[in-house]
């Protein structure tokens, strides 16, 4: 029998499809409070109302939130909405993701939509809500990766990649960094590897894939304070193994750091 998460709250970004609604569900079936996460406010209260009509989940245990990650000022707004209305935030899991477009797009703040998105949002989210995220046993961030990380490499000088545009890169890229995010040593992280699932992303690696909810299953089992963690590793679903090199390095962790923080406006 899985344990109770009464009494915690956890943010899933990306909260309202694929492996992001299925965490929440299993998350909230668990007692947790769940804020949920969507690109605006009825696609967010949508995926509440479903997971109460059709799952029977107690609707107190859902907060649905929402903000347009390709528009960084909504990802401030949202951090500050929940450090308001949640000044105890127990786990913040780092889920939403797009796959890149065909064509080179960068959003209204200047950034490759993929690199912001995947990324940056998530950067900039994490450090504004750091004065929320408990450091009791088990707070934690949860950055849901790829394994795809692993084929990627962080174009320093040109990370929107305005020179030279494969989809494919750029979005490994915003996964290499999800990952190397994961060792920065301001929050206790780790980044999960949840499978290949049949979600909107599924073009990017093959034809079949296995289910939203079994990907979730990885996901949520790295949010029980009953599992333990060390801060930067990295999962292939429930097996601990090593990432890429680059995702340890301090050099490149203080680096992509410093890049993070020029794209995004703000000072570390």
């Amino acid at each position: 029998m899985s344990s109770s998460l009464s009494g915690r709250t956890v943010l899933v970004t990306g909260a309202t499809a694929g492996i992001g609604y299925e965490t929440a569900r299993l998350l909230a079936q668990r007692g947790a409070v769940v804020l949920l996460h969507g690109r605006i406010p009825e696609e967010a209260q949508a995926a509440a109302d479903r997971l109460v009509t059709t799952e029977g989940i107690d609707s107190a245990l859902l907060r649905p939130l929402a903000a347009d990650f390709v528009r960084l000022e909504e990802v401030e707004n949202l951090a500050h909405a929940v450090v308001r209305e949640h000044p105890r935030l127990d786990v913040l899991v780092n889920n939403a993701a797009i796959a890149a477009p065909e064509r080179h797009t960068l959003t209204i703040d200047g950034n490759e939509i993929t690199f912001q998105v995947n990324f940056l949002a998530h950067y900039l989210l994490t450090n504004l809500l750091e004065p929320a995220l408990t450091s009791d046993p088990g707070g934690r961030v949860v950055n849901v990766s790829s394994s795809l990380h692993r084929t990627a490499a962080i174009q320093w000088s040109d990370p929107n990649r305005e020179r030279r545009y494969s989809r494919l890169a750029a979005y490994a890229q915003s996964q290499l960094a999800l990952t190397v995010f994961a060792s920065d040593p301001r929050v206790t992280a780790v980044s999960v590897h949840p499978g290949v699932c049949e979600t909107g992303l599924l073009p990017l690696y093959g034809n079949e894939g296995d289910s939203a909810a079994e990907g979730a299953q990885h996901v949520v089992r790295l949010c029980d304070p009953t599992t333990e963690i060390v801060n930067g590793a990295y999962y292939d679903r429930d097996e601990r193994v090593a990432p890429a090199a680059a995702a340890t390095e301090d050099r490149t962790i203080k680096r992509l750091n410093k890049l993070a923080d020029l794209l995004v406006g703000h000072t570390a």
